[in-house]
């Protein structure tokens, strides 16, 4: 029986890029961006999820951490439906060598992803997708 996801998500902007990873969706052969995070463990709140997400994948200290509030993501991936509650919060390297950085490699589980800074206006304009659709409006413009 398909469950619903919980995870946390950190939107990091440093004037107008914001930090994403990039995705793919083979069904739909079309690619789409997302904050960085992961998912909330059982007994771990979802600030503690962030810290430790950050710290597991990047070795990154996050600062000035803002909870923005909890999205509801209904979406179909990769011909599967999916179901997510997102836990949203801005917030801002505490090493500031990873604003400097074009890509940021990171690993979760078995796999290595590529995050970059990708200018907000290119997800304003719809130019690129970002997930959940809904973050859009934390965006500072």
């Amino acid at each position: 029986m398909p469950r619903i996801r919980v995870i946390v998500l950190g939107m990091i902007q440093q004037d107008s890029r914001l930090l994403v990873s990039e995705g793919f969706d083979p069904v739909k052969q079309n690619y789409f961006y997302r904050a960085l995070g992961g998912g909330i463990e059982f007994g771990e709140t979802s600030l503690e999820a962030l810290k430790r997400e950050f710290h597991e994948e990047l070795q990154a200290e996050l600062m000035n951490i803002r909870y923005l509030g909890c999205l509801e993501n209904l979406f179909t991936y990769d011909g599967k439906p999916g179901h997510e509650l997102v836990q949203l919060y801005r917030c801002d390297f505490a090493d500031r060598t990873f604003y400097q950085r074009e890509e940021i490699l990171f690993s979760d589980s078995d796999q290595t992803y590529t995050a970059q800074w990708i200018e907000r206006d290119r997800f304003q304009s719809g130019e690129l997708r970002l997930v959940p659709p809904e973050a859009l409006q934390y965006i500072e413009f």
